[in-house]
């Protein structure tokens, strides 16, 4: 539990401060099986927010929901080989069912490819078929060691996408459509800045030919990988014959692509935007975006007000604003001032007697701290205040997490002395890079972190630079930082 005096400042202990404000703003807990978390109503309606704006994203571009099996038989994920190699240590594996050992175990999923793969080999015959366009909302296991709520857990929520093409460009555009997507919901709906960029060989999704990435800066600095974006090439497609005959008649194999995000998305939405009070939430994807908080001293001041404020709520909610009035009698306002600060809601309105009397109300914004976030409006216009404060929040909250990356990106070339300062310090590198694997693994040696990604958004297009770590000619720049 946190400490009697609140959140642990992120200046003394960040780890600590991001697990007080996970527990003290009721978004999760842990659960009896370690490794394993209990997603709280609050925490389940962001997770709701997250789905909501991706799927009606992804139905938008013309893809299906449908669902998948939980358990997979062992002999699923070995039939590519270098999938299973990547997700060996990390697999949960089934040997007992109905008090019998089991002919074969079978996986408890850490991620869909084989079985939707086995799936798509039956279903796709012609050309006609295809693009198969299916995602699918899941939960999937993975034994990790090292766990931290949202961020890193046995067993998390997320979607996958997993689609079928005829060709290696459209397998190639469909990856590149969702990167752009994610990219487009993190900083439009959680105003998270990301950098879109391809993944390095060494660390691209097993099985893949290419991987993409929207890297998140948090408040510590580190990164975040908060979407990935895979072109499976036809390795799914050879290993479970995924065919189809084309024009020509012609038997071809399938290009596919696979692509999700998870619950780590609520973690990133912690880490990027909350202070030392708690939560601060984006409006786009707050449960609450305003809370009311009824003021009054004496029994005769309590009808007066709660009459206004049931008045303003129906009016809010209305409206389509999501209002929730904190009528509380057991708390004083300054307890559920703190309280919804904790919880990050955008929006505090306050009613009390002189509100009543002069038809106007209190509001402050959790973005601004203090006096400067707070001011007196009329109660008449007020649905149009708050849509323009909501937008304001948003934006606001989009240009501070703006501000606070760039100013921590630094360009760095050709000097290894100083690329290492800039990770030391927490800075994240962008430099030339060969990509190869022992310039890579020199970095995670040296410093114990690896490349994020090669931004698509080169800042040299075209041009060539000296390796950081080799010195020989590289034609793309990457970026390297501390990861979580």
């Amino acid at each position: 539990m946190a400490s009697e005096k609140g959140v642990t400042p992120r200046s003394e202990d960040y780890s600590r401060w991001y697990t007080d404000v996970v527990q003290m703003a009721r978004l999760a807990d842990y659960a009896p099986v370690r490794g394993c978390m209990i997603i709280l109503p609050y925490g389940y309606e962001l997770w709701e927010a997250v789905r909501s704006g991706l799927d009606r994203r992804f139905k938008e571009t013309g893809h299906q929901n449908a669902y998948f099996p939980l358990f997979i038989p062992e002999s699923f994920l070995k039939k590519e080989a270098e999938h299973v190699e990547g997700f060996s240590p990390e697999l949960a594996v089934v040997t007992i069912g109905g008090g019998k050992e089991l002919e074969e175990p079978l996986i408890v999923r850490p991620t869909s490819e084989t079985i939707i793969g086995w799936a798509y080999a039956k279903w796709i015959q012609s050309y006609r078929d295809l693009p198969v366009l299916i995602n699918q909302w899941a939960n999937v296991v993975r034994w990790e060691m090292r766990t931290r709520l949202f961020l890193r857990t046995m067993e998390f929520l997320w979607q996958e996408g997993h689609t079928a093409h005829a060709t290696y460009e459209e397998a190639e555009e469909e990856t590149r459509r969702i990167l752009d997507l994610y990219a487009d919901f993190a900083v439009n709906d959680a105003a998270i800045p990301v950098i879109k960029g391809r993944k390095s060989n060494q660390e691209k999704f097993a099985g893949a030919l290419h991987s993409y990435a929207i890297e998140a800066m948090m408040g510590d600095k580190r990164a975040l990988q908060a979407g990935t974006s895979h072109n499976l090439g036809q390795n799914f497609a050879k290993a479970f014959n995924i065919q189809y005959l084309d024009v020509n008649n012609e038997l071809q194999y399938c290009w596919t692509t696979s692509w999700g995000v998870s619950t780590r998305m609520i973690g990133a939405i912690v880490m990027v935007h909350g202070d030392d009070k708690g939560l601060r939430l984006p409006p786009r994807m707050a449960p609450i975006q305003v809370v009311i908080v009824p003021i009054y001293r004496q029994d005769a001041e309590i009808e007066p007000v709660m009459e206004t404020v049931r008045r303003l709520q129906a009016i809010l909610k209305d409206a389509g604003i999501r209002v929730h009035v904190d009528d509380r009698d057991d708390q004083t306002p300054g307890f559920k001032f703190n309280d919804w600060e904790m919880r990050g809601v955008p929006v505090r309105l306050e009613v009390g007697p002189r509100d009543v009397q002069q038809g106007t109300v209190a509001l402050a914004r959790r973005d601004v701290p203090g006096k400067a976030g707070k001011q007196f409006v009329p109660q008449a216009g007020l649905v149009e205040t708050i849509r323009a404060l909501l937008e304001d929040i948003q934006a606001n909250m989009l240009r501070q997490a703006t501000e606070f990356r760039d100013s921590n990106l630094f360009e760095v070339a050709g000097d290894y002395g100083r690329f290492g300062e800039i990770v030391e310090s927490g800075g994240w590198a962008l430099t030339w890079f060969c990509g190869d694997r022992a310039c890579e693994e020199k970095i995670k040696e040296d410093h114990q972190l690896v490349s994020r990604c090669f931004p698509l958004d080169q800042p040299h297009p075209g041009e060539h630079g000296p390796c950081i770590v080799c010195g020989e000619q590289a034609t793309a720049m990457a970026y390297f930082a501390r990861a979580y």
